[in-house]
């Protein structure tokens, strides 16, 4: 049986996520945003949508634990079921694993995740709270596959300074659709976990 705290952060989630989805339908399709250079390479043997410990290894990812939820919308306010998810960011040091940043510092964080969305457009992953590194505000990256379709964006920590001066940030010209890029990273009101909360909820086109 589910607790009250349990329900209330439960309810607190879905909150959170329609109030998110009714901002986003409003403003249309999400930015898309750069692929960047540190796509993997080779997506990893384990790539589910915990990053935050890698199978095999005895240690947890250094850095702030977040959960990451959304769901993801056509641009009718439609569910998008079964659509594949990716996301991908550097470490708490500020690396990547990828050949072309060193293939990371910390060995714990998985650096790359995957998931499907569920039959109501739903998905989840664990992983850190976005840092920043030179030249770039915190971020993760996102890449949404449904059939045809594909959004490939990036999502910004709300309130971080870095993001004044971050140049793909800022690159999209119209306010509205900037600000739907940056969302809060949250402790849980309920004090049902210690990690950070944020909703993201994507409308492809």
């Amino acid at each position: 049986m589910i607790n009250f705290r349990k329900r209330q952060f439960l309810f607190q989630l879905s909150f959170l996520g329609f109030y998110s989805v009714a901002n986003n339908a409003q403003a249309g399709i999400t930015p898309p945003q750069s692929l960047g250079p540190f796509y993997p390479s080779q997506i990893p043997l384990d790539s589910d949508s915990d990053l935050t410990f890698i199978n095999g290894k005895k240690g947890k990812a250094a850095g702030y634990a977040a959960n990451l939820y959304g769901r993801v919308f056509d641009v009718n306010g439609r569910p998008v079921s079964e659509a594949q998810i990716e996301i991908w960011q550097c470490d708490t040091y500020g690396a990547y694993h990828h050949p072309r940043d060193g293939g990371g510092v910390d060995p714990f964080f998985q650096g790359y995740g995957k998931t499907f969305t569920d039959d109501e457009g739903r998905y989840r992953f664990k992983t850190i709270k976005p840092v920043a590194y030179p030249g770039r505000a915190p971020h993760i990256h996102m890449r949404v596959v449904k059939d045809s379709k594909e959004l490939v964006t990036q999502i910004y920590v709300q309130g971080n300074r870095e993001n004044d001066n971050d140049f793909l940030l800022n690159s999209i010209s119209d306010e509205q659709a900037r600000r739907s890029l940056v969302i809060p990273f949250e402790k849980d009101p309920a004090g049902v976990t210690d990690d950070f909360i944020a909703v993201f909820n994507p409308v492809i086109g």
